[in-house]
């Protein structure tokens, strides 16, 4: 059973900086999507707008029209009506506007904050590069310091041997000038 147990996956080297990178990306991406709707947003107010300034020309244009009546009630039953019409368009009108007003500023106070956050994240990145770059640079300094430090330990321990070697040789010489 034992032969058919899966290996583990090797593990993965992880990039710090992979979820700044991340991150950073997906800021970028709620920051397109936001000045996309606001644009859409803009487009929506100018058509408000137009519409807005049509319906009060329509409402000038029956107030016109009542002065040429001349009296005819039927004419001017008419002319109420549609200004009743055009004033309730207008008032719907006016909400719509002022409700695309609120969401045009909301999105733009979101761009500004979603900005906000982009440039703080990439600083943040810059620094988390620096930082890591230089904590490798140290890591290597000392690696390099403790592979040194090996070196002298083994140079350290020949020289040892050698000052042994040198004092056996010297108690040979010695006892076998004794002799």
């Amino acid at each position: 059973m034992a032969f058919f147990r899966k290996k583990p996956p090797p593990k993965k080297d992880v990039d710090p900086l992979e979820a700044f990178d991340q991150m950073i990306a997906s800021l970028e991406r709620q920051g397109a999507e936001v000045r996309k709707s606001a644009a859409t947003m803009l487009a929506l107010r100018g058509e408000l707008t137009r519409e807005r300034d049509k319906l009060q020309k329509r409402l000038a244009s029956i107030d016109e029209r009542r002065g040429r009546a001349n009296g005819d009630v039927t004419v001017l039953r008419t002319l109420e009506r549609d200004e009743n019409e055009g004033r309730r368009s207008l008032e719907k009108a006016n909400e719509v506007f002022e409700q695309a007003e609120r969401d045009g500023k909301l999105l733009m106070e979101t761009a500004e904050s979603l900005s906000a956050q982009l440039t703080e994240l990439k600083e943040e990145r810059m620094s988390a590069k620096t930082r890591l770059s230089a904590g490798l640079m140290v890591s290597d300094a000392l690696k390099a310091r403790v592979a040194n430090f090996d070196k002298v330990m083994k140079l350290d321990a020949a020289r040892d041997e050698v000052e042994r070697a040198h004092a056996l040789a010297e108690l040979y010489r010695e006892e076998s000038e004794t002799k």
